[in-house]
């Protein structure tokens, strides 16, 4: 079982998870030439991909996904309303390849149970994904503006859990963004800071989360050792000792690198 966050953040997102069988890539918001390429350097050849699931129609997340359907043959799957807003970006996908699903209701991948769930954020039907096999789960949740209880509840007990991280609000405050895009961005249905993702993962591990990658971080109001090191202050604030608790950052222009639970 592994996690590869091939890329993650405000410029493109694609994560592979492998487990139960399934191969399993989770967004395509670079290029489908930059896609390939991480996959390769993950040591993973684009034809065995079993699926993509989408989790919401923005660019950053669908650029790459109807090229990369149509070139190998994989299905696509989402839900009606990022269907809907992603049809006109990715082209023609055919109809064996276009899989609807419904939010909140689970599918299987091989063996793998696919559970889609609803998070917070300003698109038609965002979702985020957590994959059980074999007494294992995986979950990705990004682009969240808030992560409350109820939206926790369905990354619990994940082994391996990658979730947002994508902004110092300070930063953000400072920049030079328009003020509507600042008020997007740190609005209830925008995207999770570093401390809030620290909160959140402080939570999680009193439900058994042990290992998280920090994702999406932003471009202009995020760096990798900020986000860390703000995580890391949240956990050790509710006396979660280091060691306990194993944290990683995801790149945003290039493989992390592979992320193994053995099964």
């Amino acid at each position: 079982m592994l996690l590869c966050p091939l890329c993650s953040g405000s410029s493109g997102n694609a994560t592979l998870a492998e487990i139960g069988g399934a191969r399993i890539l989770i967004d395509a918001g670079k290029p489908c030439r930059t896609i390939e390429g991480a996959l390769a350097a993950a040591g993973i050849p684009p034809q065995t991909i079993t699926a993509l699931v989408i989790t919401h129609e923005h660019s950053d997340h669908v650029m790459g996904a109807g090229i990369f359907s149509r070139k190998y043959d994989v299905p696509i799957y989402a839900n009606a309303g990022t269907w809907e807003g992603m049809q006109p970006q990715i082209g023609e996908v055919a109809p064996r390849n276009t899989r609807v699903i419904a939010t909140g209701r689970d599918f299987y991948l091989k063996d793998v149970n696919v559970t889609p769930f609803k998070t917070p954020h300003d698109s038609n039907e965002s979702v985020g994904y957590a994959f059980c096999a074999n007494g294992h789960k995986i979950s990705v949740m990004t682009d969240i503006g808030h992560a409350g209880p109820e939206l926790l509840a369905y990354v619990e007990h994940s082994d391996l859990l990658l979730i947002e991280a994508n902004h110092d609000p300070e930063l953000v405050k400072s920049c030079a963004y328009p003020y509507v895009t600042k008020r997007r961005i740190l609005s209830s249905t925008g995207h999770l800071s570093n401390e809030d993702a620290g909160l959140a993962l402080a939570q999680l591990y009193m439900h058994g989360v042990r290992q998280a990658i920090l994702g999406h971080l932003s471009r202009d109001n995020n760096f990798e050792e900020l986000a860390l090191s703000t995580v890391r202050a949240q956990l050790r604030a509710a006396d979660i000792p280091d060691a306990a608790f194993a944290l990683a950052v995801a790149h945003r222009d290039r493989l992390t690198g592979r992320f193994e639970i053995a099964e």
